[in-house]
Parts: structure tokens; C-alpha cells; sequence
């Protein structure tokens, strides 16, 4: 008897001794599954930008500055608009009102980057994970010293838009990866509309547009650049083709001998809004500009403006390029209703609600109405 309480003893040991084993695999075997899943995601990838440069940037990003203006709606259209700390100056709220309005982490972010420079002291107080910026080395120098990585963007067509966009999204995670690719899913349908009409119109009867973004000294957007994209989608020719690049300063000589059909004005080609009528009416009496086709037939039209510009590198571009061939063919795109596509476009991928007003003001190229 006395043995077979041993023996009873032993087993019910030996019982316990093998559940708590298992207990401590089945624990280890999990805290060996969390430790896999955590090392499964790297701390950085590493991708390359406009510039051919491989950069290594973190794989989880919370604070971004942006210092090439047009990008800065891009990053509010990818879902992380709340993420910026430091923005470019020209994006300030007073600058950029609409982009504060759906963005209003905009009044938060500091200014520590410019068209050409950094204030490396503000930069580095914001705490950025990245830096992204237009083409600018001295800027990409100095924020490099500072051991932040940047990466340099730029594109001077749709393709080249599309690509940044995705680089974009691949940079910020799967979810704005996502809503990259919806994006552009959106801009295809609308190039691919737009184009089965345009496509159609014989050379010879397409108007002759030229893009004005000042008019003291006269400057314009030639070819190779994304406005010489959208005119030719829409369906004209740019005037001012034999030029190349942005924000070139012309003649007045030079314009009367490209005697253009249509003058689109971007909305910044006059500083005040409220001024922008009277100057350009001013142009009608001018005898030398009345000698241009566009004045002669009233072919004079202010660009809408947004959250970003829309005739420039902005995601407001998918907007662009229908504006641009209502307004130079109305009687082709009757179908397309401006108003209602700047609601969509707002509601679905900058993730605001416009009121008809304000749908108004932006068709017009107008701040928000004050409070």
C-alpha cells in the first residue's frame, strides 16, 4: 500500500511537471511568435528619389517636414496631413488659406524651409522622421548634416506625377499606399475621357493657349513642364512651347508674335484678388495687348485655386486638366460639371465636406470667406 501511494505520488509530479512545461513552450513558442512579428518589419527601406539618390528612410514615420509646396497637399491627400510639423513658407495659412481649411494642422507647422534654404535651428526643433523637398542640393546638403533623411521629388508630366505619388505612398505605409493608387486610378479615368475627345481634334483647330503667371515682368510656363502637359490634354497647344521650363520672364514682343487664341491667368499672376479683375480689364484697353487674339475675343481666364494651385504640381491636377477642356471646348464637355466634381474630389480624397460657397470661391481662384 505504502508503494502505491508513491507511485500515485510520483505520477501526479510527473503529471504537473508536464503540464508546466508545456505551459512555459506554449509561452515561450509565443513570445517567440510576437518577438518574429516584431523583427518581421524593419526599422527603414530604403528607396530612391528624383534624383537617382538612395535614401534609407524609417518605416514608421509620425513627423514629416515638407518643403516643396505642391507636395504638401499631396501628403493631406495620402492621409497624413497631421503628420507635418515644418512646411515651406509658401504654404503658410496666410499664403495657402484653402490648404489650412481642410488641413488645419497647417497653422500649427512651422516655416523653417524656403524655395532655396533651410533654418536647420527650426527644422530641428520640429523633430521631423523625414524631409521632403523639391530638387534643391543646398537644401538636401544641410538637412542630410543633420543626420534627418531627405528625399527630392519632382516630375514635369502626369507619368512623372503618377510615380511621385506612388513613391510617396510607398514611403508613408500601406494605407497611404492605398489611397495613392486611388488617386491615380481617378486621374487615369479622367485623362482617358478627356483624351477620346481631344485626341480627335485636327492640330489646325486647336487654340493656341499660353499660361500667364505675372504680368510685371511678363512671365509664363513653357514645355516641359506639367502645364504644357495639361494644355496639350486638354486640348490646345501651348504658345509658348519654344520656350522650356517654369516661370520664364518674356517680351511683350514675344507674345504678339505667338498671338495666342487663349490666356489662362494662374491665380497668383495678381497678388490681390481684388485687384485681379481690374488689371486684367486693364489689358482689353491696352493697345498693344488689344492686338492679341485672346483679348480681341475676351479668350481671358482666371485659373481656379485650391488647396494647392491647380494648374501647377499639386494632386488638384486630376481638376485641372477637366476645367481646362471645359474651358476651352464647352460644347464637348457639357457633360462635365465643375462644381460637382470639386465637391467629390474634396469629400473623397482631401477629406472635407465643401459647402457651395466655398465650392464657388475656389472656382473663382478666391480665399475663403472671413469669419
Amino acid at each position: 500500500m505504502k508503494r502505491l501511494k508513491i507511485s500515485i505520488v510520483l505520477v501526479i509530479c510527473l503529471i504537473f511537471a508536464l503540464l508546466v512545461g508545456c505551459g512555459n513552450s506554449s509561452t515561450s513558442s509565443n513570445s517567440s511568435n510576437a518577438s518574429n512579428s516584431t523583427a518581421s518589419k524593419p526599422a527603414k527601406q530604403t528607396i530612391t528619389d528624383a534624383t537617382g539618390a538612395k535614401v534609407d528612410v524609417p518605416t514608421t514615420i509620425n513627423t514629416i517636414a515638407d518643403g516643396w509646396p505642391a507636395h504638401n497637399e499631396v501628403l493631406v491627400m495620402l492621409g497624413q496631413g497631421s503628420k507635418i510639423v515644418s512646411t515651406n513658407s509658401s504654404d503658410a495659412p496666410k499664403t495657402r488659406p484653402w490648404l489650412a481649411v481642410v488641413n488645419p494642422q497647417m497653422k500649427k507647422a512651422t516655416t523653417a524651409l524656403t524655395n532655396t534654404d533651410v533654418n536647420t535651428e527650426e527644422l530641428l526643433k520640429t523633430k521631423p522622421d523625414i524631409v521632403f523637398n523639391s530638387v534643391v542640393p543646398q537644401i538636401a546638403n544641410k538637412v542630410t548634416q543633420l543626420g534627418i533623411p531627405v528625399v527630392q521629388l519632382t516630375f514635369t508630366d502626369f507619368n512623372g506625377l503618377k510615380d511621385t505619388f506612388k513613391l510617396s505612398g510607398k514611403i508613408l505605409g500601406a494605407d497611404a499606399e492605398k489611397k495613392a493608387n486611388n488617386y491615380i486610378k481617378y486621374l487615369d479615368s479622367k485623362l482617358t475621357s478627356i483624351q477620346a475627345v481631344t485626341s480627335k481634334i485636327p492640330e489646325g483647330q486647336k487654340p493656341k493657349v499660353l499660361h500667364i503667371t505675372a504680368l510685371n515682368p511678363l512671365t509664363i510656363d513653357g514645355s516641359n513642364t506639367i502645364i504644357d502637359n495639361w494644355i496639350k490634354v486638354a486640348g490646345g497647344i501651348n504658345a509658348a512651347s519654344s520656350v522650356s521650363g517654369n516661370s520664364k520672364v518674356v517680351s511683350m514682343e514675344q507674345i504678339l508674335q505667338w498671338n495666342p487664341d487663349v490666356i489662362i491667368f494662374s491665380s497668383n499672376t495678381v497678388t490681390n484678388p481684388n485687384d485681379r479683375a481690374t488689371a486684367i480689364e486693364k489689358l482689353s484697353s491696352d493697345p498693344t495687348w488689344s492686338k492679341v487674339n485672346a483679348v480681341k475675343n475676351k479668350k481671358m481666364y482666371v485659373n481656379p485655386d485650391g488647396a494647392f494651385l491647380w494648374d501647377r504640381y499639386g494632386a488638384e491636377e486630376a481638376l485641372q486638366i477637366q476645367w481646362a477642356a471645359k474651358t476651352l471646348y464647352p460644347d464637348k464637355f457639357t457633360n462635365i460639371d465643375m462644381a460637382k466634381e470639386t465637391k467629390s474630389f474634396y469629400k473623397t480624397f482631401l477629406n472635407y465636406n465643401l459647402t457651395d460657397d466655398e465650392t464657388d470661391r475656389i472656382l473663382k481662384a478666391l480665399p475663403p470667406a472671413a469669419k
